[in-house]
């Protein structure tokens, strides 16, 4: 799906990636961890046309995508989840959602969000109540439902567990593996709390100081006595 080939990139002229190698599979998830400042939401930035890029490629279905704007990618099946400011708090669920379809007609966004809520089944109780009053859980599931609008066939995850309780943060993570398997999606995801990202990923990936320091398997780099004495307990 995602091939990333000796990209190095940044802000500007300033560099945070160097020489990043990384192969995202066709409907599995993988996962970027690293402690914070590691470069993982500047990963997902390059990916999406949001930072400058110095070298190397990034080919999405075989097509070299650098350069592309990132209103362009939406159009090819590329999806961004931020960290922040990934819904609009002052509308409703409703809004947000129609906000979201705005590429599709009138007939096309309705269908989806009917799907969005099928997927979503707790926002048909306050799909009228305003962003602003939901817990942080329902917040994030609304930012990847958002993500889901365009009918994505990459979805890109920046932290989408940060700040929630341990309790929330797998319920999230459950629904991301469920609408994997339901749609086929791929997922790349970018977290700093290591270790319930790494038990769902198919593929994973260490990020330290804008180097790849490990490639493997979810439960290889969870179980890797390196990992776990030097980054398990601070990400």
């Amino acid at each position: 799906m995602l091939k990333i080939k000796g990209l190095s990139s940044g802000y500007g002229k300033s560099k945070v990636l160097f020489d990043i190698n990384i192969v995202v599979p066709a409907k599995q998830v993988t996962v970027v961890v690293g402690p914070n400042g590691a470069g993982k939401t500047t990963l997902l930035n390059s990916i999406g046309g949001l930072a400058t890029i110095h070298s190397g490629e990034i080919a999405y279905m075989d097509e070299n995508i650098v350069g592309i704007p990132s209103y362009s990618l939406a159009k090819i099946g590329i999806s961004l989840v931020p960290q922040t400011q990934n819904t609009f708090l002052n509308l409703s669920v409703r809004e947000n959602l129609v906000m979201a379809g705005y590429l599709l007609s009138k007939t096309e966004r309705e269908e989806k969000m009917r799907e969005i809520f099928e997927l979503f089944p707790v926002f048909k109780d306050f799909v009228d109540r305003k962003v602003e009053t939901l817990s942080g859980g329902e917040r994030r599931m609304l930012a990847i439902a958002i993500g889901l609008m365009r009918s994505p066939k990459l979805l890109l995850l920046d932290e989408i567990t940060t700040d929630l309780a341990p309790i929330m943060a797998k319920r999230v993570l459950k629904k991301l593996v469920e609408l994997k398997d339901k749609l086929g999606v791929t997922l790349l995801m970018v977290e700093q709390t290591a270790r319930r990202a790494l038990e769902i990923a198919d593929k994973a990936y260490l990020l330290v100081s804008g180097e790849i320091k490990f490639e493997g398997k979810g439960d290889e780099l969870l179980h890797h006595p390196e990992f776990t004495k030097k980054y398990l307990g601070v990400v």
